[in-house]
């Protein structure tokens, strides 16, 4: 197994470490929607606290029936999960997974979820030379030989935290591919959302072995509610739920997500930020002199530092700061000089764009700290 990377939005052992309240911390870390969840959202959990005296629904029936109507399809094809993370680690049990390939550089979940249940993984990276998009026809040739005898295929879209984006078109011929070798094809859709388009939901009912995993984390903004659902073949589906631990949802996690999905005009205006803000940061960010952005799909950007810095010395100098960003240089596939930058408010990304500015400009320095 390779070298483990740590998530961001650890707010508060950089709380701990830096003797300061989470709240003074600005997180660039964790690609979660700066507008927040809503406010509907907000009165939905606080109308639900008194039934925090009961188990919760084990069946999450009201927020399965929300989702199977929004996307027309039979509520039997989805389960709902404490977090995306669960769902992606109960997989490779349910299905018996002994053999992954990993579309990277990615999440690196996929990989420690067949580990736990004692299988391998073969990595296909993107390069750099190519923008990091993400090797949908290197998949499929991979597939379509099957000499190392995949089980299943594990890709994001779009990607973190490269921020690269297949098409709809090309993940239905990889999955196409992938059903005629008997090889399962998971995609995390945890940030389909800002880019709806690219998204294969929809298709679940009409390929035989496609899973479409989706988070409430990123878009949606509820990290600290944990829940997420997985769609798919409705015997897979019906596996899966067999593994999992029971009342895994709670009940203001149910609750919230219901209302997150029915909140239209709040999607919407987060969306309308989100294209115009990311642009902006984008642009700031390339005036400094040396970096190198990857355009996104998604709520933040991949960015490659220029020669000596180093990505674990810039985190640290911005994390003394109280300025969290993504150290990406353990992430298999990336080197030693990636970060990744979550796009916030837009006072927060004047901060980071000026504090990072100072930075680049004195790395004669900043590599003896």
């Amino acid at each position: 197994m390779t070298r483990r990377d740590h998530h961001g939005g650890d707010i508060y052992a950089a709380a701990r470490d830096l003797s300061c309240s989470p709240s003074r911390l600005i997180d660039f870390s964790a690609s979660i929607n700066p507008l927040g969840p809503s406010k509907r959202v907000l009165r939905a959990v606080a109308k639900a606290l008194p039934l925090t005296c009961h188990y919760p629904d084990p069946t999450c029936h009201d927020l399965v029936t929300t989702l199977a109507s929004s996307w027309k399809l039979d509520p039997v094809h989805f389960l709902i999960g404490n977090g995306s993370s669960e769902l992606i680690h109960l997989l490779p049990r349910a299905l018996m997974i002994r053999h992954a390939l990993i579309l990277g550089p990615t999440f690196s979940e996929y990989e420690r979820a067949v580990a736990n249940a004692k299988g391998r993984v073969t990595y296909l990276h993107a390069t750099r030379k190519d923008g990091y998009r993400i090797p949908v026809t290197q998949a499929i040739t991979a597939l379509r030989t099957n000499r190392n005898r995949f089980d299943a295929l594990f890709l994001c879209n779009p990607n973190s935290p490269t921020g690269q984006v297949a098409s709809s078109q090309d993940v239905l011929d990889l999955a196409g591919m992938a059903a005629r070798r008997k090889v399962w094809v998971v995609v995390d859709e945890s940030f389909a959302e800002y880019c709806e388009g690219h998204s294969v939901l929809g298709s679940v009912a009409r390929a035989p072995r496609l899973m479409v995993v989706r988070s409430f984390t990123k878009f949606y903004a509820l990290p600290g509610l944990r829940i997420g659902y997985l769609v798919g073949p409705l015997k897979a589906v019906a596996r899966i739920r067999q593994f999992q631990a029971p009342w895994s949802v709670n009940t203001l996690a149910q609750a919230a997500a219901q209302a997150a999905l029915e909140d239209r005009r709040h999607a919407q205006r987060s969306l309308s930020f989100m294209h115009r803000e990311r642009t902006r940061l984008a642009k700031a960010l390339s005036v400094i002199p040396g970096l190198h952005i990857f355009p996104a799909a998604a709520n933040f950007l991949l960015v490659e530092l220029p020669a000596p810095l180093e990505a674990s010395h810039v985190t640290q100098a911005l994390h003394q700061q109280s300025l969290l960003i993504r150290d990406c240089s353990s992430i298999p596939g990336l080197n030693g000089r990636t970060i990744r930058i979550a796009v916030r408010t837009t006072t927060e990304n004047r901060r980071l764009v000026g504090a990072l500015s100072r930075i680049v400009k004195g790395r004669s320095s900043i590599n003896r700290v």
